[in-house]
């Protein structure tokens, strides 16, 4: 028998939904900075007033939508993973399946990818809840470095003395337990990850990578940001 508490529970956790899918709908035809509470209650036939006990304000109802689009993102990044673990591939050709499968869900959720990763939002600043799921896509890369790292080793580019010691902050900061070079290495790849992403999801492959050859261009790449890291294809 359901009770009244989960019956409410339940229909907000519908009403929710419903708010942040029109939400969605909006960001794909006017893009986040156009966002509105204000239509989003008129398009689901609430009143504004209603709609502010779920979201009270708007910057509120992005960080919804932030987080799901990072939650959205690693959770494909970890099953491609895992996936790949399973049918015992190898550290770099793990590497590659997470980075594919990151490819594969911006093409798939593009407004969501450029609220993300595109431009800022005017007048919003993310808070801190939503580092966590930000980190998820970087947690699964790291984990693969790890991994090799204490099996087989990772081949390592030494950096400029000038670097050295930013480069043992990063390390301890942000990879624990790895070598100050991977730490960098690790930066560079991330940075590269998302700019080929983001040239082939905003136009700027045109007219340089054939549409019908961008699977196996990014494939290619994502192989070389392996070699960069110091993944070692077996």
């Amino acid at each position: 028998m359901t009770t009244p508490q989960g019956a409410r529970a339940r229909a907000r956790m519908e009403v929710t939904t419903a708010i942040k899918d029109e939400a969605r709908r909006q960001l794909a035809a006017e893009g986040a900075a156009k966002l509105s509470l204000r239509a989003v209650a008129r398009e689901l036939g609430m009143v504004s007033s209603a709609l502010y006990r779920y979201f009270p304000s708007r910057d509120d109802l992005l960080t919804a939508l932030i987080i799901d689009a990072y939650d959205s993102l690693g959770e494909a990044a970890e099953s491609a993973h895992a996936a790949a673990a399973a049918a015992d591939a190898a550290p770099a050709h793990r590497w590659v399946a997470v980075c594919e499968a990151v490819r594969g869900w911006a093409l798939t959720h593009p407004h969501e990818y450029a609220l993300i990763y595109g431009s800022p939002v005017p007048g919003y600043s993310a808070p801190e809840t939503t580092i966590p799921p930000a980190a998820r896509v970087a947690l699964v890369l790291v984990g693969i470095l790890r991994e090799a790292f204490q099996g087989r080793g990772l081949a390592r580019t030494p950096v400029p003395a000038e670097l050295a010691p930013e480069a043992r902050r990063m390390a301890d900061e942000l990879v624990p337990g790895l070598p100050p070079e991977v730490a960098v290495a690790m930066a560079a790849a991330w940075a590269q990850l998302f700019g080929l992403v983001g040239f082939e999801l905003f136009g700027q492959f045109q007219g340089v990578v054939e549409e019908a050859e961008r699977e196996r261009f990014f494939r290619h790449a994502a192989a070389q940001l392996a070699h960069g890291v110091g993944l070692v294809f077996p």
